[in-house]
């Protein structure tokens, strides 16, 4: 059964989900990192304690993080129990169960939360969304987005994934997305269109895989670089 969402939710990764889904290599981790759509992800909040250089950007930093928490807690029972109904969707190998799934997701969430005003005070969470970003050309060496473009396939069209992705690789020297899969787990129909739209304009497109897979099939990263 395909899960089935009406918007985008607040559903954050921790630090080592995003190392494993992007092949993040210490070269990579000592670069400058954007990370787009990020929500309440631990990425930050853990990359930043372990000395990295990591900004986030999500119209969800307009609230508090009470209030993201409150949202979290809104939902996150009915996508667990979806998770739980369709047994044959998922792979436990990263996460070993729904349990430590939540779990997972929950630490995330602390994390996040615990970092929030101290990382917004500091520039390292600001508000903004795709499809256009407000940073100077070539800001960043390495754009991430996880969880966002090509998962929402149904919600945005393929106009939005080119023209989100077009101005992510105006601001990052490469751009990393995952998963490649939709909410339904099949593979997204846009990403065809992405690819030959930005071959044909010298960019280069790598769909790689990768050691991280929760949703069945769903270990495939795009990665884009500038000509």
């Amino acid at each position: 059964m395909a899960m089935q969402l009406d918007h985008v939710v607040p559903f954050g990764r921790l630090f080592e989900e995003y190392r494993t889904m992007f092949t993040l290599t210490p070269a990579d981790l000592q670069g400058s990192i954007l990370s787009v759509a990020d929500g309440p992800a631990g990425f930050n909040a853990q990359g930043t304690s372990l000395g990295y250089s990591i900004q986030s950007v999500d119209p969800l930093y307009g609230f508090t993080a009470p209030e993201i928490k409150q949202r979290f807690d809104a939902v996150v029972d009915n996508i667990m129990a979806q998770i739980a109904n369709s047994p044959d969707d998922w792979v436990w190998g990263f996460h070993k169960s729904p349990r430590e799934l939540r779990h997972n997701r929950e630490r995330a969430m602390e994390w996040f939360c615990r970092d929030f005003d101290q990382g917004k005070a500091a520039g390292r969470y600001a508000v903004g969304e795709l499809p256009r970003l407000a940073y100077p050309d070539n800001s960043y060496d390495l754009g991430l987005c996880s969880h966002f473009l090509f998962l929402y396939s149904q919600q945005f069209d393929r106009t939005f994934h080119i023209n989100s992705i077009r101005d992510m690789l105006r601001v990052c020297q490469e751009v990393r997305i995952f998963p490649l899969l939709t909410l339904g787990s099949q593979p997204s129909p846009h990403l065809k269109f992405v690819i030959e739209n930005l071959t044909n304009l010298g960019y280069r497109c790598e769909v790689q895989t990768v050691a991280y897979e929760l949703q069945r099939n769903g270990n495939k990263m795009l990665s884009i670089t500038s000509p």
